[in-house]
């Protein structure tokens, strides 16, 4: 499955409705086949130096819990708005979405592996899961 088929669909949404609906159905299911039980996720415990450094890491809870308390680095971007603002995420190198516990951030990113960013994947147990078991934590006085 890949960008081709989903762009298929979404002519075919254009012109024949329910030729679209029977065409992105079938891009989904052929997705969901394909991935694996890990796919797009990443936990706590393995976000160590390494990873924490060279990760892109984006907040997708809301501007007033991200001013509130983040992972240092980390930009924000609404999970609703991730399709649209798939542009601002790299198509290399890891980018690591999360919200508080990750439900939210998991169906961002879902949506942007079918819109083919492959490189996309979600912090299982979100920020929350982060504070309290992340392999590494930046020391809070120096930054990342």
């Amino acid at each position: 499955m890949g960008m081709k088929r989903l762009l298929i669909a979404a002519a075919l949404a254009v012109s024949a409705p329910a030729l679209a609906d029977e065409a992105l159905f079938e891009a989904v299911t052929d997705y969901m086949d394909f991935a694996t039980y890990d796919a797009g996720i990443i936990v706590p415990q393995q976000l160590d130096k390494a990873v924490f450094e060279s990760a892109l890491f984006v907040d997708t809870r809301d501007a007033g819990q991200f001013k509130a308390g983040t992972i240092p680095g980390a930009i924000n971007i609404d999970w609703r708005e991730i399709p649209g603002r798939l542009d601002e995420l790299p198509d290399t190198g890891m980018v690591i979405l999360f919200c508080n516990t990750g439900s939210l951030s998991a169906q961002a990113v879902f949506a942007a592996r079918l819109l083919g960013k492959e490189n996309v994947l979600v912090l299982q147990t979100g920020f929350d899961g982060w504070k309290h078991n992340a392999a590494w934590l930046p020391d809070p006085n120096g930054g990342r």
